[in-house]
């Protein structure tokens, strides 16, 4: 029990990085909070009108009911696949291509440094 009891403390001192990492918390600024709060709105609005209840969208999400009701709070700390397979089992997995789609002022950076 000793010999394995080491051998965990040492993997998880040789790994520490990575739990780091892994429960690493997004800041957001509050007044950016209010746009993930209005995407988590939608997205419950888009459960509602479809008539399916929080558990049968986590499961066919593979989340908790939990982790649902996060993203349908705008939560900044669940991962982007959560969001993304939610929007799937909702039909609006292409809604995923819209972000960044319009970036207007990466065209305009790119339009000046055709002029040089």
């Amino acid at each position: 029990m000793f010999v394995i009891s080491n051998i965990i403390a040492i993997f998880v001192q040789n790994n520490e990085h990575l739990l780091k990492m892994a429960t690493k918390k997004q800041t957001v600024f509050p007044k950016y909070d209010k746009v993930l709060e209005q995407m988590g709105e939608n997205i419950k609005i888009a459960r509602k009108r479809r008539k399916l209840t929080m558990v049968q969208v986590a499961e066919r999400a593979d989340i908790a009911r939990s982790t649902l009701h996060l993203i349908e709070l705008g939560n900044s700390s669940v991962a982007m696949g959560a969001y993304f397979n939610v929007l799937r089992v909702l039909g609006l997995q292409d809604d995923f291509l819209k972000l960044a789609a319009d970036d207007e002022l990466g065209r305009k950076l790119q339009d000046l440094e055709l002029l040089k």
